[in-house]
């Protein structure tokens, strides 16, 4: 049986095929989407990727993160829960010769709790559906954000981030929802307050 492929769309390792491995509530996220992520990114942060730190929660195949590296950013956080998953990653990781992409093996939920002092400019979640992940992760990644980062997220049902996040962009693929928020502090809002 012939084995599954996605290829990176953007950047330095643009074309580069990532094997998929079989593994339960994997979905890699379709190129099309992946492309229309990074041209959100290009624009919100004008082009520049360059300092920036990733972290790609879920990240199954790596292809959300492994586009991020491809662009330039400064580091690539990826966690993985599956082993087979983690292998791969690792493999095409030495094969690129990513230096920015570090992965880590582990529980979404435990690798956030001991994440107290990184501050992340963008979080990837494209969690398996129907388990309720969202509603669990919203609550724990302020602590992990720098001033005004971005949260990509994919679903299987239209994303209504809570404060103190703003949906900035949406879109529908097939059955899966996926949108950009921006994490808005809530310093940041009662400074707005104080100078209104």
């Amino acid at each position: 049986m012939k084995k599954h492929l996605i290829r990176i769309v953007g950047g330095d390792y643009r074309r580069t095929p990532i094997p998929v491995v079989e593994a339960p509530g994997l979905r890699p996220t379709p190129d099309r989407v992946r492309e229309t992520l990074y041209n959100w990114l290009q624009h919100l942060w004008g082009g520049d990727f360059s300092g920036k730190r990733v972290l790609d929660l879920f990240a199954g195949t790596g292809a959300l993160g492994f586009e991020a590296a491809s662009r330039g950013v400064a580091h690539v956080q990826m966690v993985e829960n599956n082993p087979a998953a983690v292998a791969a990653l690792r493999a095409l990781r030495d094969k690129l010769g990513a230096r920015s992409v570090r992965i880590h093996p582990g529980e979404a939920e435990a690798v956030l709790r001991r994440m107290d002092a990184s501050r992340f400019d963008l979080v990837l979640l494209d969690p398996p559906f129907a388990l309720g992940w969202l509603d669990k992760l919203w609550r724990s990644l302020p602590g992990i954000l720098a001033p005004q980062a971005l949260v990509y997220v994919e679903s299987e049902a239209a994303i209504q981030p809570p404060e103190p996040f703003q949906m900035l962009r949406a879109g529908k693929a097939g059955q899966v929802h996926f949108g950009l928020a921006r994490f808005a502090a809530l310093q940041e809002k009662d400074n707005n307050r104080v100078s209104n």
